[in-house]
């Protein structure tokens, strides 16, 4: 509307003005005259004042296409956090990723890192051996320095071993998490491949000298089995990277999260740290029979958000045998099989506050589970990323639980 007011009287106003510019009047009796140079001065006034509003007119319109650029950029950091979480156990948006900058390359450098170790993986990894070593105590007096030694000692190489493996992993699938996990140090050129040569190599060194020191050896083994299992899940060569057959990548994974943790570093604490003989006892039986579903259940969910990238690398998961929506729901039917075996494991159970804690705690896991569940958007592969993070959440919840099983 302001344009066109300005647009009607173009000429006549500009040439009024322009004339009352160059006009001085020293005196004028008529009154022609004076009424020519008043409307002269209204038309100047009256265009100065249109200049104005155009002006205010224009700031603001710049303003808010600030706000609203700054909105987007807002929105499309939220998007980008949602959709950032997606890993395997031993190792989502296609769009490209654009790391964030900041004025402290230190802090650059860290934020890379913590990507790049699948920092899910590591709570998980330490989640489990804290939780397995607790089974070994047998009285109160357990509970000592010499105990707390030997947690730090496994978990400190266990950790080096699984940066190790979630990092071979990407160097050997960079191309596939360009589509799958733009997110990553690789992918999105943080990393260089020499960088990430050097921080995997490294890291399995130290996880097998920290190993050799300390001479336990069921941690060594542990350590052994996990290298050579994620190294052949992996790496692109003859009669290896067995990531690409479904079976044997959900076996791989059930080996190291499933018997590996739960048998080795058990193992770990009752032969190296209390030098007693092996037991296995009924917790401990329950507890790698359960994470045997639920490492099974990862393996399967894992792939269920980067079924894009794997069609177009021809990764043969189930997702893209089967669809996604059938191995989604074959992935909470398990869990719920394993909670219903849970619950009636402790009810059978002689303590009467591990009965009641065990049996509630693992009826609240699985409502959440369910309704979780339908709650999910199978066309989103934000929400699917969303759920496989919430899986791992009630992978940590059983780890607490875990000790709890007498």
């Amino acid at each position: 509307m302001e344009s066109l007011f300005l647009g009607s009287f173009p000429t006549f106003g500009g040439n009024c003005c322009r004339r009352s510019n160059s006009f001085k009047v020293v005196h004028s009796p008529s009154p022609i005259a004076a009424f020519e140079v008043s409307r002269c001065r209204a038309w100047t006034i009256l265009e100065r004042h249109n200049v104005v509003k155009s002006q205010h007119h224009y700031v603001k319109h710049h303003l808010r296409h600030s706000a609203e650029r700054s909105t987007i950029y807002r929105k499309n950091d939220a998007s980008f956090l949602a959709h950032a979480a997606s890993e395997q156990p031993l190792q989502s948006e296609p769009e490209a990723y654009i790391p964030k900058k900041t004025s402290i390359p230190i802090l650059d450098s860290l934020d890379a890192f913590y990507r790049f170790s699948r920092p899910h993986t590591v709570i998980g990894t330490a989640l489990s051996i804290i939780s397995v070593s607790l089974l070994a105590i047998q009285k109160l007096s357990d509970l000592s320095p010499l105990f707390l030694t030997g947690v730090l000692e496994a978990v400190a190489a266990a950790l080096m071993m699984n940066i190790y493996i979630v990092g071979l992993n990407q160097l050997t699938d960079i191309e596939i998490d360009k589509v799958n996990k733009p997110y990553l140090p690789l992918a999105s050129g943080e990393y260089s491949v020499g960088m990430g040569v050097m921080i995997v190599t490294s890291f399995s060194i130290m996880s097998f000298w920290l190993g050799w020191i300390v001479g336990s050896w069921p941690l060594f083994w542990a350590l052994f089995i996990s290298f050579i299992l994620g190294t052949a899940y992996s790496v692109n060569l003859p009669l290896f990277r067995w990531k690409r057959f479904a079976f044997v990548a959900a076996m791989c994974i059930l080996a190291v999260r499933a018997v590996i943790v739960q048998l080795a570093f058990y193992l770990h604490m009752q032969i190296h740290v209390y030098r007693r003989p092996a037991v296995f006892s009924r917790p401990l039986i329950f507890a790698t029979a359960f994470m045997s579903f639920f490492s099974v259940v990862i393996a399967l969910f894992k792939d269920i958000p980067d079924i894009e990238g794997d069609k177009i690398f021809g990764i043969r998961s189930f997702t893209v045998r089967l669809g996604q929506e059938r191995v989604f729901w074959i992935c909470i039917s398990l869990l719920e099989i394993a909670y219903g075996v849970a619950i009636l494991v402790g009810a059978a159970s002689s303590y009467t506050w591990s009965k009641c804690i065990t049996v509630l705690g693992h009826v609240i896991l699985a409502s959440m589970l369910w309704n979780r569940a339908k709650s999910v958007d199978l066309k989103s592969k934000a929400a699917i990323t969303s759920c496989y993070m919430f899986i791992w959440k009630l992978f940590y919840a059983e780890y607490l639980l875990i000790p709890l099983v007498r």
